[in-house]
């Protein structure tokens, strides 16, 4: 026994045995416990996760199942390390070894927050993961990038005491020749980064950019496809669109329509005064409508022309057209049972005599007859 105990008392690397002893219950207690925070407490998180609708818990599970092993192995050492006296070059070698666990273990952190939040973002577009995945894995891309950068800064600057200003100047002077020659592509890409953030239009819109309109199929780095009416492909660079008018027609909440008819000019004043009415009851009968107005607009050279004004409540164009044709087709057979005329493009010519009276079609057909 006393053997034993008086063995303790030797040194070792300049501590005693029993400090060392000290040192290593301490190393690992703390190692236990976290081993048994990541492991126990993270299943237990990931059960809760499964069970509730808030993202807290799916986001505390994550992060604790990426708990690095060299993390917990660095903070345990540090730990059972003040039980120890050691030289200025062990401190600082361990201190420098706990830095760097340290700042790789928030960078892999970040990476899963920046993983966890792209994630989320993308599947709440329109329930999909796929719909501009391309142009979210860059933004990953480039976010992961600042990160893993900004830790290589600090490491440099308070582990290994390099002056960084010098390398953050070259840095900037070189990043701005490599913007320079490639500005065209930069801003494709960042209009693309503007695109999915703003969300102008999505996969599947239908969007109408000066003369051409069509279906969005594909929303790249560069590059946005939309599948034209005629079907052809038409193809524009990012920044091009953004600096184009665009008209996103899914996301008209009403289609306005307005349409115009004309009767003839000997129909009598009391048909002529029944007609608004007629329209209305029409286009208040049909689905999906809201009859706005109808109204005697205009005197027209061959025509009384009447101008109607209604809504569409859904902005299919297939269901528009039906809803015309069956107005059109209505106002057809209600005007033939009316007796009401359509007017189509007409000019009357009255020949005169000389002494201004006017020539009958039998006097015009004589004199043509002589004149033979």
């Amino acid at each position: 026994m006393l053997p034993s105990l008086a063995s303790l008392d030797r040194s070792f690397l300049g501590n005693p045995i029993a400090d060392w002893v000290t040192a290593g219950a301490i190393a690992v207690a703390i190692g236990l416990l976290l081993y048994t925070v990541r492991h126990v407490i993270g299943r237990r998180l990931a059960t809760l996760a499964n069970r509730t609708a808030t993202q807290l818990d799916d986001v505390a599970s994550d992060l604790l199942g990426r708990t690095r092993y060299y993390f917990i192995l660095a903070l345990s050492l540090r730990a059972g390390s003040h039980a120890l006296v050691l030289t200025p070059f062990a401190r600082e070698v361990l201190d420098d070894l706990t830095s760097i666990a340290i700042l790789l273990q928030f960078a892999v952190w970040g990476s899963a927050l920046i993983n966890f939040w792209l994630a989320k973002w993308s599947r709440g577009r329109n329930g999909g993961e796929s719909s501009t995945s391309a142009t979210i894995n860059a933004i990953g891309v480039l976010a992961r990038g600042v990160l893993w950068s900004f830790v290589a800064l600090i490491a440099l600057k308070n582990v290994w005491n390099f002056d960084i200003a010098a390398l953050v100047t070259g840095l900037g002077i070189g990043g701005i020749a490599i913007a320079l020659a490639v500005q065209n592509i930069l801003g494709d890409v960042f209009a693309a980064l503007s695109i999915v953030l703003d969300k102008p239009f999505e996969i599947g819109d239908t969007i109408a950019v000066d003369t051409a309109v069509g279906t969005v199929e594909h929303i790249g780095l560069k590059t946005t496809r939309i599948r034209a009416l005629g079907g052809e492909q038409v193809i524009f660079s990012n920044a091009d669109l953004l600096k184009s008018r665009v008209r996103n027609l899914k996301r008209m909440a009403e289609r306005r329509i307005v349409f115009t008819i004309g009767i003839t000019y000997d129909t009598p004043p009391e048909k002529v005064e029944q007609v608004p009415t007629i329209i209305r009851s029409i286009i208040e009968a049909m689905e999906h409508t809201r009859f706005d107005r109808a109204h005697f607009a205009r005197f027209m050279d061959s025509s009384l022309e009447f101008e109607v004004v209604y809504y569409m409540t859904t902005n299919d164009y297939l269901t528009f057209m039906d809803t015309q044709q069956k107005v059109n087709l209505a106002l057809l057979r209600r005007f033939n049972a009316e007796r009401i005329e359509f007017a189509f493009p007409t000019r009357t010519i009255i020949h005169t005599s000389a002494d201004g009276a006017a020539v009958s079609g039998e006097a015009r057909g004589a004199g043509g007859a002589a004149a033979g």
